[in-house]
Order: C-alpha cells, then sequence, then structure tokens
C-alpha cells in the first residue's frame, strides 16, 4: 500500500488500499480505493473531507486528501491561502508572523504595519528613513515642511505655533516683532525701550556706535548718549564747577538761571559759599551772591 503522511496535530495518511476494509463512516468497501487512516481509522476520501478534515482558516474550506496543508499552533491552511495579509506573498517557507484575526503577516509587511507613521504622509517610517521627531511626533525628513511656504525643513531651524511649523524667513515676517530702528524682524534677544522693540545691535550711541543694553545712557529727542559720550558731546557744562551736567549721581539736580547751568551744590553764593538752590539769590556783576552778601560789598 503506498501512502503519503501528514503529519502536524490530528495527523493522518493518504494511500490505495490493497486490504480488505471498508470505510468507518460510510461502510464503503476501500479495498482498491484512496482512503485515508486517521486516528487509527480508515475512511473514504469523501467521508474524510466531509467529517474529519481540518478546516483552513483562511478560505474556511474543507483541506481535502490531496492538498498540502500548513499548520501553526492548531491553525491549518491549504499552501494556496498561506499568504500575507497585506502584500499577498506566499509565506510557504517563508518567515512570518500571525496577527489579529489569524491572519499572516510577511516580515516586511510586519515591519511597517508596526514603524511610525509620518505625520505628514501617514505612512510608515522604515530603519533607515531619515525622518525628524518633535515631541513625540515624527515625519519623513522631506515631509517635515513650513507651514506657509510649504518649502521642506527637514532637519533645519524651525519654530513652532501650536500645530503649524515654520521655516525661519517665514516666522520672521509672520510673527517676529520689528526693530524700531532697522525695520527688520528681531528673530532673537533684542530689548525694549518705551514699549518699543530694537535689535541689541541696533540701540547704540550716537557718538561711539557702542551697544547700550543694560547700560546707563541718556535720550535726548531721538538720539541715545553713553554716560561718557553724554558728558563730552551733549552735556552743559556747570558755571561753577565747568564740569558737566550728566544727570548722573551726585547733583542729579540742576539750576538753570539765564542761559547758565550749575549742578545744584554748586550754585552757591561767591562770598559766603552758602548754598542758594531753592533759596533767594541776587546776580550782582554777573555773580551769584545771597540776600545779605551784597551788602557788605
Amino acid at each position: 500500500m503506498a501512502f503519503h503522511r501528514h503529519t502536524g496535530p490530528g495527523s493522518y495518511t493518504v494511500g490505495t488500499m490493497s486490504e480488505r476494509f471498508d470505510c468507518h463512516y460510510c461502510r464503503d468497501p476501500l479495498q482498491g480505493k484512496k482512503y485515508v487512516q486517521k486516528e487509527g481509522r480508515h475512511c473514504c476520501v469523501k467521508c474524510f473531507e466531509k467529517i474529519c478534515a481540518n478546516t483552513c482558516t483562511e478560505c474556511k474550506k474543507p483541506i481535502g486528501a490531496d492538498s498540502k496543508e500548513l499548520h501553526f499552533k492548531n491553525r491549518y491552511w491549504h499552501d494556496s491561502c498561506f499568504r500575507c495579509f497585506k502584500c499577498y506573498t506566499s509565506l510557504v517557507n517563508e518567515p512570518f508572523m500571525l496577527r489579529e484575526n489569524n491572519k499572516v503577516w510577511c516580515s516586511n509587511c510586519t515591519a511597517a504595519e508596526d514603524a511610525p507613521r509620518c505625520k505628514g504622509c501617514f505612512k510608515p517610517i522604515i530603519a533607515g528613513d531619515q525622518n525628524v521627531e518633535y515631541k513625540k511626533m515624527v515625519w519623513h525628513k522631506d515631509c517635515f515642511t513650513c507651514s506657509q511656504c510649504k518649502q521642506v525643513i527637514g532637519s533645519g531651524s524651525f519654530f513652532p505655533k501650536g500645530d503649524e511649523f515654520y521655516c525661519v524667513s517665514c516666522h520672521e515676517h509672520k510673527f517676529a516683532k520689528t526693530c524700531a530702528k532697522c525695520k527688520n524682524p528681531i528673530t532673537s534677544g533684542g530689548l525694549t525701550y518705551q514699549e518699543q522693540p530694537w535689535h541689541s545691535e541696533c540701540f547704540i550711541c550716537s557718538n561711539c556706535k557702542k551697544q547700550l543694553g543694560g547700560k546707563r545712557f541718556t535720550a535726548v529727542e531721538d538720539q541715545f548718549y553713553c554716560v561718557e559720550c553724554y558728558k563730552e558731546c551733549v552735556a552743559k557744562k556747570c558755571a561753577g564747577c565747568k564740569n558737566p551736567i550728566t544727570g548722573f549721581g551726585r547733583g542729579t539736580s540742576v539750576v538753570n538761571y539765564e542761559d547758565e547751568s550749575w549742578h545744584d551744590y554748586c550754585f552757591k553764593c561767591t562770598k559766603c559759599a552758602r548754598g542758594l538752590a531753592n533759596k533767594r539769590f541776587v546776580c550782582h556783576n554777573g555773580k551769584i551772591y545771597c540776600a545779605e552778601c551784597p551788602k557788605r560789598l
């Protein structure tokens, strides 16, 4: 009797009967006919397929005695049905993964399905693909584009705004403050003076051009001066000590009379040196005196 054997759970033998046996189920004689032996019982092919054959997990039809059968974890397939659920490639003698709903997947489709999805094109990002990650989100490098100009940002600098992303140029034109002096966008840093934004490199002394950010300065109309340049170039000279009246430090109060100015501590009587700031005084022959001293001249 010639036969071939199907191995695994519920294994059986197929052959041609040379002895006198009847089908276990329909009792038809099997001598000279093709038969199947399963679990010690002989049966005809018809009864085997109707009663004993395993059901294909994929097509739900019986796996006949003449069909090639594959099994995995108590599941059975026709060899022709054992294909990748996604790409339909035959997986006979190929690595595979059994996933939900008893579907088999090839290794390539499994990798693609489990890979993170690009937030731009929603396709998988496969190992080796260049990508950009930001706050648990990921894009293909070429899918990470500016929300305004649509140009690829890739691995370049960008600015997030809610769910949108902008390249440096578009962010400057759309969101950045404009410098009060040069009128160009302020992309980083900068400072504010009288509620107006400035580039640090634009907020400078009108005379020596040094940056004034974080330093003492004096504003004269639309011009700014550092302390030293204000003293040398702009400040009035005290009629008493002949030094500049800067408004910094000692002597921030100024006394003005006719076309001359004094530090408040320099405005004193020429004769008795009594301080005259906020007091009565007399000007005699171009000199300042207290109210009493001219009587003694």
